[in-house]
């Protein structure tokens, strides 16, 4: 991996192929993002990347945040891309989509929906009882959740809970598109997340 930005999704949309093939692509608007701090090995156990992107009001922004930004801006968000051995850049240096080429095959990662509270049907696909003769509110019920000889439900088993809300990471995805003047940037497939949720991409 030697390509990185943050972004937010924006749209899905539909794109054609030179053979007029339809495929479902999702724009991305993107930085450019700052590097804020290098990670080494030899001082933090690790190389990665700190870096900052959007904006935000000074009095949203605590006193560390402050004192570690210094004058590079006031980021809306901080995020780390991980290496094996740390790029050549440096602190404060800007970073834009101009590395990316149509073809690039990236891993794009953000926090999904969040649904509330759901039941079995929708949560964990469960078909419910038949719609027959017989029924009266069991149609979306879990049905049976215990066991005879136990007597106790099982760890681990699926039944009605909070849906969504998690990080979640979509691999192999296809850069369509680079708009470097817009900073926009388009993939195959859909991603995780609402209109405006933050998005890491890296290639």
């Amino acid at each position: 991996m030697n390509k990185y930005i943050l972004g937010t999704k924006q749209k899905m949309v539909q794109f054609f192929d030179e053979n007029g093939k339809s495929v479902p692509a999702t724009f991305i608007q993107t930085g450019p993002v700052v590097v804020t701090q290098i990670k080494t090995k030899e001082k933090d156990g690790y190389a990665a990347i700190q870096v900052g992107f959007g904006s935000r009001k000074e009095k949203n922004i605590n006193k560390a945040q402050k004192g570690h930004f210094k004058d590079a801006g006031n980021f809306a968000y901080s995020r780390e891309f991980r290496f094996d051995k740390a790029p050549e850049v440096a602190v404060g240096d800007s970073i834009d989509l101009s590395s990316f080429e149509i073809g690039d095959v990236v891993e794009i990662s953000g926090v999904s929906k969040a649904k509330g509270f759901q039941g079995v049907v929708k949560r964990h696909g469960f078909h419910g009882g038949p719609r027959s003769h017989g029924q009266k509110h069991s149609e979306r019920e879990p049905g049976s959740i215990g066991a005879t000889g136990p007597q106790r439900v099982f760890k681990g088993t699926r039944m009605g809970g909070r849906m969504g809300g998690d990080r979640v990471t979509v691999k192999n995805l296809i850069v369509l598109g680079v708009d470097t003047e817009n900073s926009l940037l388009l993939v195959s497939g859909a991603i995780p997340g609402k209109k405006g949720t933050l998005i890491e991409v890296k290639g």
